[in-house]
C-alpha cells in the first residue's frame, strides 16, 4: 500500500469503512453487553437468588465453555456460506438467550443459561475479525479495527450506567430490576441480526455502493497481500506454534478483560463503600470510555509506525503493572490502577488482532483466528471464576487482582518473544 492514496483507493477504503465499520461496531456492542451486563445485575441478582462470589464466578464464566469450544469451526463456516447469513443467524439466537436469561431461578438454571449463551455467540468476534480481512489491507487493519471494537469499552461505558437504571425498575409487573436488564438489552440483538441480510455484504463484490472502478481496487489489493504470504493449510494452521502462541498473548490480554471487567462493579461498590448502585456504575463507566479513545488512537498509530509488537506489548505491560499495584493501594488510588488496567487492555486490542494475517491468508486465517481466539477466551472462563474463588478463600479480591496483573505481564514477555513476522511487500495495483 503506497504511502500516499490515489483518489479510488481513498474512497474505497473511505465508504467501506463509512458503510461496515460502525454497523459491526453497534452488533458487536450489543454483543458484548449481552455477554457483560452479568457483572451489573449481579450487584442485586446475587444476593436475591443466594448465589456466592464462587457460584457467580463459575457462571460467568461458563459462558466462555460453549464458546471456545466452537470458535474455529464457525469461522471455517462463514468463510464457506458468507458473512450475512452466518452473522445474523448468531445474532438472532443470542439474543434470545440473552432475554431468557431473565428467567434465571437459581444456580442451575444461572449455570445453563450462561452457557447457551456461549454456544448462541460462538462465532460472532472472530467471525467478524475475518471480516475486516475481507475489506481492509493490512496498513488499514489496525485503525479499523479499534474503530470496530470500541464496543467493548463503550458498552461497558454507556451499558453499566443504562444496566443501573434498568435496576431501578424494581417490583414493576413483578419482575426484578435485574430481569428488566436482560430482557431489555437481549432483544435489539434479535433485530439487529434480521437487518444484517441486507446490510452486510460478503465482499467487496457484493457492495453495490462501490464504484466498479473502487470494488475492482479492492479485490486486487487484497489478492496482491494475500499473494505475498505462503498458503498455508488449515490443518496445520490449527496447530501452528505461532498461533498457538498467540493464543496464550490472547489469552492474557482476556484474562485481564473479564477478570476485571466481570467484577469491577462489584469490587468498587465494596472497596469504596458506595451505596448506590447508579453511582458505582458511573464509575466503571469511566475507565471505559477513556479506553475507547486510547484504542482507536492508539490503533492509528500502530498502523502508522508499523511496529505491531510493540504496540501490543507496551498497554499489557503499563495495564499489568497498574492492576498488581491497585492491590496495595489506598481504595481510591486502587480505583486509579483499575482504570489504568481497562485502558491498557483496550489499548491492545487494534495491534494484537494485525499479527495474525501477516502470516496466514484464506481458510488458513479463518481457522486461525477461530484458534487464538479460543485459546484466549478460555480466560473468559478462568478469570471470573478464579477471582471469585480467590475471594472467597482470602476474603478479598486484592490476589485475584495480582494474578491477572502478572499473568498480562507475562503474556506480553510472550508476544515480545514471539515478535513480528514479515511478509514481502504486495505491490499497489494501480487504479483503473
Amino acid at each position: 500500500m503506497r504511502p500516499s492514496l490515489d483518489p479510488i483507493a481513498r474512497s474505497a477504503l473511505g465508504k467501506a469503512t463509512r458503510r461496515l465499520v460502525p454497523l459491526m461496531a453497534v452488533c458487536y456492542f450489543f454483543a458484548y453487553l449481552d455477554r457483560t451486563n452479568l457483572s451489573v445485575a449481579a450487584l442485586t441478582m446475587n444476593a436475591e437468588l443466594g448465589l456466592s462470589a464462587r457460584v457467580y464466578g463459575f457462571g460467568a464464566g461458563l459462558l466462555f465453555v460453549g464458546y471456545v469450544l466452537l470458535d474455529a469451526p464457525s469461522n471455517l463456516i462463514m468463510h464457506r456460506v458468507g458473512a450475512s447469513r452466518w452473522m445474523a443467524r448468531i445474532m438472532i439466537v443470542w439474543g434470545l438467550v440473552a432475554a431468557a436469561c431473565a428467567l434465571i431461578q437459581g444456580e442451575t438454571s444461572f449455570y445453563v443459561l450462561r452457557f447457551l449463551l456461549g454456544v448462541a455467540e460462538a462465532g460472532f468476534f472472530p467471525g467478524m475479525i475475518l471480516y475486516l480481512t475481507y475489506w481492509f489491507p493490512a496498513s488499514r487493519r489496525g485503525t479499523v479495527t479499534g474503530l470496530f471494537m470500541v464496543a467493548v469499552p463503550l458498552s461497558t461505558a454507556l451499558g453499566a450506567p443504562l444496566g443501573g437504571l434498568l435496576l431501578k425498575l424494581d417490583g414493576i409487573w413483578g419482575l426484578s430490576g435485574w430481569r428488566w436488564l436482560f430482557l431489555t438489552e437481549g432483544l435489539p440483538s434479535v433485530l439487529l441480526g434480521l437487518l444484517l441480510f441486507w446490510l452486510l455484504p460478503d465482499r467487496p463484490a457484493h457492495a453495490t455502493w462501490l464504484t466498479n472502478e473502487e470494488r475492482s481496487w479492492l479485490k486486487e489489493e487484497l489478492a496482491a497481500e494475500n499473494a505475498s504470504i505462503e498458503p498455508m493449510p488449515v490443518r496445520r494452521a490449527l496447530l501452528h506454534p505461532r498461533v498457538l502462541g498467540l493464543g496464550m498473548v490472547y489469552f492474557a490480554i482476556v484474562f485481564g478483560l473479564y477478570g476485571l471487567g466481570f467484577w469491577m462493579p462489584t469490587i468498587l461498590k465494596a472497596n469504596l463503600g458506595i451505596e448506590d448502585n447508579f453511582d458505582v456504575t458511573l464509575l466503571t463507566a469511566v475507565p471505559y470510555a477513556i479506553g475507547a479513545i486510547a484504542m482507536v488512537w492508539w490503533g492509528r498509530h500502530g498502523d502508522r509506525d508499523g511496529r505491531t509488537v510493540r504496540y501490543t506489548v507496551f498497554p499489557m505491560v503499563v495495564g499489568g503493572i497498574a492492576l498488581t499495584g491497585s492491590a496495595f493501594l489506598t481504595p481510591w488510588l486502587g480505583y486509579v490502577g483499575l482504570c489504568l488496567c481497562a485502558i491498557g487492555v483496550m489499548a491492545a486490542f487494534p495491534s494484537f488482532w494485525k499479527l495474525l494475517p501477516a502470516f496466514l491468508s484464506g481458510a488458513a486465517v479463518a481457522g486461525g483466528i477461530g484458534v487464538v481466539n479460543s485459546v484466549g477466551n478460555l480466560s473468559g472462563f478462568l478469570g471470573p471464576y478464579w477471582v471469585g474463588w480467590m475471594t472467597d478463600l482470602f476474603g478479598s479480591s486484592k490476589w485475584g487482582l495480582v494474578t491477572i496483573g502478572l499473568v498480562m505481564i507475562a503474556g506480553a514477555l510472550l508476544a515480545t518473544v514471539l515478535g513480528e513476522t514479515s511478509r514481502p511487500k504486495a505491490a499497489s495495483t494501480p487504479a483503473r
